[in-house]
């Protein structure tokens, strides 16, 4: 686990750096909302399409050669952002590094169901999830602060930490016994309903998160607000983790789903005229992150009990594809909606978005054992 740990905390440190810094560099560089949404939409294209493609890799070429080019693939490509503002440049940079975050998502969370007892395990992704929120916290919050700051070259190195991260995975690749080859094809059915809800949530919290520094007044409201989406994020996602060991995940679902779209209208609310609301926004970042991290961790724990373990590499998949699927649309559908018409109506999309997974919320998904 400390081994996990240290290369998610790495990895993710490089990921959030620039998750909200890239789009922003190529609005410096002129594009429109709409090439803007592009950037981590490409991100989390190539993202997804590896991420199809990792439980494979791991059975042919085993954890450590994977776990390693993840870290690599992540961190390297960062160094082409020196170079230029270019959008072409840009995407370039954005997909070539998703292949690397595929692969790290894919394998992170795959790596908690094989290491941790089942009973625990709710507990055991809390503790992921602070390892992934932390960086996000200390980031996404303050990078576009930074990058206007002290320059966006300050922010590019932080997005060269994944290459640190090739140590702990080195190590922990070394160690590691291979998942178990399913005998038989995963339950996707299963799913299903983990991976719709995770991926209505994670189009609202990317659409903040990409669009966030363009929507307001002034620079600091934004690292204020995403300070406050974070922070809830991280302290939802530990805090369900022990309860969902205790209670069952189900019961805690439909409450977030409500709290994004609620969080949504007010987003919404908040940017709608030239002077932002800040109590407003603030309020609504504070809700859209509870959902945002609450649902990731019980949608994980939901998409675990839906198959065998023989299975859980391709549950991970399933669950990281739903949640880069989310974030990549959230980036470039709001951001071509809001280039037609306005922020807070793309937000309020968003919202609608969310609302309308509220019956699958409320649905009973059956464990399966083994």
């Amino acid at each position: 686990m400390p081994l996990v740990v240290a290369m998610t905390a790495l990895a993710f440190s490089g990921y959030s750096a620039l998750m909200p810094v890239a789009p922003l560099w190529a609005a410096q560089g002129g594009a429109d909302a709409g090439g803007v949404g592009l950037v981590n939409g490409m991100l989390m294209l190539t993202t997804v399409l590896t991420q199809l493609m990792v439980p494979a890799a791991l059975r042919r070429f085993g954890w450590e050669s994977v776990l390693v080019t993840g870290t690599l693939f992540l961190g390297l490509p960062t160094a082409g952002l020196f170079f230029g503002d270019s959008l072409g440049l840009i995407l370039l940079v954005s997909g070539l590094r998703g292949i690397g975050f595929g692969i790290i998502t894919v394998t992170g969370s795959a790596l908690i169901a094989e290491l941790v007892d089942p009973m625990r395990r709710g507990e055991a992704i809390g503790v992921y999830g602070l390892a992934v929120a932390a960086p996000q916290i200390l980031f996404i919050s303050t990078g576009p602060w930074f990058a206007e700051r002290f320059g966006f070259e300050t922010m590019f190195a932080v997005g060269l930490l994944p290459i640190l991260g090739a140590v702990p995975a080195y190590i922990l690749g070394r160690r590691m016994e291979r998942l178990p080859k399913p005998l038989e094809r995963a339950p996707y059915r299963n799913l299903l309903r983990p991976i719709l809800l995770l991926l209505a949530v994670t189009l609202a919290g990317g659409a903040i998160i990409t669009f966030l520094a363009q929507m307001v007044s002034a620079p600091w409201m934004a690292m204020v607000a995403l300070l406050h989406l974070t922070v809830f994020a991280a302290a939802s996602r530990w805090r369900l983790g022990g309860l969902a060991d205790e209670f069952g995940a189900r019961r805690f679902v439909w409450p977030l789903v409500v709290a994004t779209t609620i969080g949504m209208a007010l987003i919404a609310f908040s940017v709608r005229e030239e002077t932002t609301q800040i109590a407003v926004l603030l309020m609504g970042t504070s809700l859209v992150g509870i959902g945002y991290g609450g649902l990731q961790n019980l949608t994980l724990l939901i998409a675990f009990d839906g198959v065998k373990r023989a299975h859980y590499g391709s549950a991970s998949a399933a669950w990281n594809i739903g949640f880069d699927a989310g974030t990549g649309i959230g980036s470039v559908a709001i951001g071509a909606i809001a280039a037609g018409s306005s922020f807070s109506t793309a937000i309020l999309v968003g919202g609608a978005i969310s609302l309308l997974t509220l019956p699958l919320a409320i649905r009973r998904t059956p464990k399966v054992n083994g």
